[in-house]
């Protein structure tokens, strides 16, 4: 028990003070999702999506929901969540990689800083079309359902893109306080928070179904799916904790009177090097059509058949995210793990690879990663159409097979296991300090 990092990190000060913090934000973010915008009868509004039943309507709120925890069906102030930021990221990485204009000025001084800039300023943009086709959306749901929206149209337009809007990029400022001064990364655990805070309502969902003897589910199919649900999770903790080492030696040099290297180490390739973020990134990079064609479905025609073909519950959508998953790993891990910079860092160290020629490196890095992010990403597509293989068999709701499915799964596995590793990394720096003020006390004599 004493080797446990979870006491530990409520023994310590500072651990113990970034998990309140972290706590304290995700009450304040969990408090604003369950804000319903000014001008919406929040009652009206939850009795006609109540109705909707097995509809692709109620498919696409289902999906929004997936990463906002219920926020979107609220039409709370916090309803586009993050997905903003992480589609305008998106845009920002694709056009760093096609214009050498703008890598060129990221990889300046303070070239980061321009680039966070870029992104915010772009995803105000972005909540901005998203919002105002949600306004679109709420006054085809008041067509509906008369008495949705008590204001008048152009008046309630205008709160709700300012509203939405503001709450979007409030939760943006949330993630970054918990990444600064909370425990994890800001943004992956707003994500969890909003997965993890409709787990409750999707198995009280199943509970239902199960008692339902007429229309209801199998309660063999339940306990196989269970399994199923131990077994990925088992298999997710492997594949993100696996890791390819490249052994790497460095030559003794004499600089001055001191002597540097002579020691062997080696990289730590994971065996899915980019982690949880394809998926992340395929869902974000689909989220923003699928919500504008589904908003507009009642104005425009060829919108609505869009709509339509990206059910996410059709093939269409999921051969797209497949696709997407795959592309975004290769796309990442050749952002985050340049083989040309690393290779190029190992020379400048006087290092090399044993049995691999210096000046080809890079060439022998590259083919490494290519045969570690192709299963790597297979396997993230096969875990994130799960949800929809297991609905279709077992005839689970939406809500359950993707609340309790692949993607849901690899995110709260995949951002448990980072913050873990983080609060470890805070416990052995602690305990390092700790050590090194113990040595510095002089004796008493």
């Amino acid at each position: 028990m004493a080797s446990n990092p979870v006491v530990n990190m409520f023994r310590v000060k500072e651990l113990r003070s970034r998990v309140l913090f972290t706590l304290f934000i995700l009450a304040v973010f969990r408090l604003g999702s369950a804000l319903t915008l000014p001008g919406i009868n929040a009652t009206l509004l939850l009795q006609y999506f109540d109705s909707l039943a097995s509809s692709a309507e109620s498919a696409f709120a289902n999906y929004m929901d997936f990463f906002a925890g219920g926020a979107f069906e609220r039409f709370s102030v916090f309803m586009l969540g993050v997905m903003p930021y992480i589609s305008t990221q998106i845009i920002l990485q694709l056009a760093l990689v096609i214009f050498p204009s703008l890598k060129r000025i990221a990889q300046e001084e303070g070239g980061q800083q321009k680039v966070q800039a870029w992104t915010r300023i772009g995803t105000i943009f972005v909540c901005i079309i998203q919002s105002l086709v949600i306004t679109i959306y709420a006054d085809s749901i008041n067509q509906q359902v008369p008495g949705v929206i008590v204001l008048d149209k152009v008046y309630f337009s205008i709160l709700a893109i300012l509203t939405v809007t503001t709450g979007s990029m409030v939760t943006v400022w949330i993630g970054d306080q918990i990444t600064a001064h909370g425990i994890g990364n800001g943004i992956s655990v707003l994500i969890l928070a909003g997965i993890v805070a409709r787990i409750p309502s999707a198995i009280w969902k199943l509970i239902e179904n199960v008692q339902n003897y007429t229309n209801g589910i199998n309660i063999v199919f339940v306990i196989v799916a269970f399994f199923m649900y131990l077994a990925i999770i088992g298999l997710i903790v492997y594949e993100q904790s696996g890791e390819r080492k490249i052994p790497v030696h460095y030559a003794k040099r004499v600089v001055g009177r001191k002597m540097y290297g002579g020691q062997n180490t080696y990289i730590p390739f994971k065996i899915n090097p980019s982690g949880v973020i394809p998926i992340i990134f395929a869902s974000a990079f689909l989220t923003f059509p699928l919500q504008i064609a589904t908003g507009l479905a009642t104005k425009v025609t060829w919108l609505s058949k869009l709509s339509a073909a990206l059910n996410p519950l059709g093939v269409l959508y999921n051969l797209i995210e497949v696709l997407l998953i795959i592309f975004f790993a290769y796309f990442y891990t050749q952002v985050t793990l340049n083989p040309t910079e690393i290779a190029k860092q190992i020379r400048e160290n006087g290092g090399s690879i044993p049995g691999i020629r210096t000046d080809k490196t890079e060439e022998y890095l590259q083919k490494v990663l290519n045969r570690l992010i192709l299963p790597g990403s297979l396997y993230l597509a096969a875990i994130a159409i799960l949800p929809t293989i297991i609905q279709i068999l077992f005839k689970f709701p939406q809500e359950v097979s993707m609340l309790m499915g692949g993607t849901s799964l690899l995110i709260i596995v995949g951002v448990d296991l980072d913050t873990m590793a983080q609060v470890e990394a805070l416990l052995k720096m602690h305990h390092h300090d700790g050590l090194t003020k113990k040595g510095l006390k002089p004796r008493n004599l």
